[in-house]
């Protein structure tokens, strides 16, 4: 396009509009603009068209409708101070997106129907006995009251299964393994090897245990120059542990120094986070730890 010329008018030729100066203000300020628009679309991919986020809705047989999957997050009171806030207020990590996601993603890699709407139930609803599975997260700074606690321990030996994800360090495990000892005074996690049916039952996951760690977006997008994945230096290695009822059945699965849900949520955010934690781990992983509690 030819340049076009013109006289300039008193104000461009002014020291304030027109000097080298203004034009790098306007010129970083074009960018910063540009910048700031572009973060907003791949923050908001998801989140661009309506409550789902833009996650499909798919159909669901009306007259099994009762007989469908559904991801279900457990809330839970607390009134300790965990890593980010109160544990009360912890349970809402990565919501809704991650349960959206990660529901769809089950729909559409495997033969499990799965309800398009997950929920959230307090552990004490007399709901959550209507659904095998349950999701728990951060629970690094979660205190039980009592009646979760016995809430929480009739699910489990009635038949359910929880999961249990993002939390890291030695004294969040502390607080973790305190609480669900309470909820279990005779049962001791254990760990889980990688040759377990677990990790193979629907993907293969022939990766090491450390290799099975995913951060949160930041720090996984910066792995890729710095090698580092944990996010702590007490949470360097991966824990998958188990609590099996009296005849073996796993009841309780948890993912020590990882956070799988973050792996779910931002999976539109960062092309190198997808493919290296999400496609490779999270996804796989929940995918596998659902299949496996529905059918064992």
């Amino acid at each position: 396009m030819p340049e076009q010329t013109s006289q300039a008018s008193p104000a461009s030729a002014s020291p304030r509009f027109g000097s080298r100066w203004s034009r790098w203000f306007i010129l970083v300020a074009l960018i910063l603009a540009t910048a700031a628009v572009t973060y907003a679309q791949r923050y908001n991919r998801y989140r661009s068209t309506d409550e789902r986020g833009g996650v499909p809705v798919w159909e669901v047989n009306k007259e099994l409708s009762k007989d469908v999957f559904t991801f279900v997050r457990l809330e839970y009171s607390s009134t300790r101070y965990g890593r980010g806030g109160w544990g009360g207020q912890r349970w809402t990590t990565d919501y809704p997106d991650a349960d959206l996601n990660l529901s769809y993603r089950l729909q559409e890699m495997t033969s499990i129907k799965v309800n398009p709407e997950p929920i959230h139930l307090p552990i004490t609803s007399p709901e959550l006995l209507n659904y095998p599975f349950c999701y728990m997260v951060e629970p690094g700074g979660l205190q039980f009251s009592d009646e979760e606690v016995i809430a929480l321990r009739k699910y489990l030996l009635n038949g359910g299964f929880m999961m249990v994800d993002d939390f890291w360090g030695e004294a969040e495990w502390e607080n973790f393994y305190y609480e669900i000892k309470r909820v279990f005074p005779d049962r001791e996690p254990v760990d889980i090897p990688m040759d377990h049916p677990i990790f193979h039952c629907v993907f293969d996951l022939k990766l090491e245990k450390n290799h099975m760690q995913v951060p949160n977006v930041r720090t996984g997008t910066d792995s890729q120059y710095t090698g580092i994945t944990w996010e702590r230096d007490d949470a360097r290695e991966v824990h998958f542990r188990a609590i099996s009822d009296d005849k073996g059945r796993m009841m309780v699965m948890i993912c020590h120094n990882t956070d799988n849900g973050d792996g779910w949520e931002r999976e539109g955010e960062n092309e190198y986070y997808f493919r290296e934690f999400s496609e490779k781990k999270s996804f796989p992983l929940g995918i596998n730890i659902i299949f496996y509690a529905m059918t064992h």
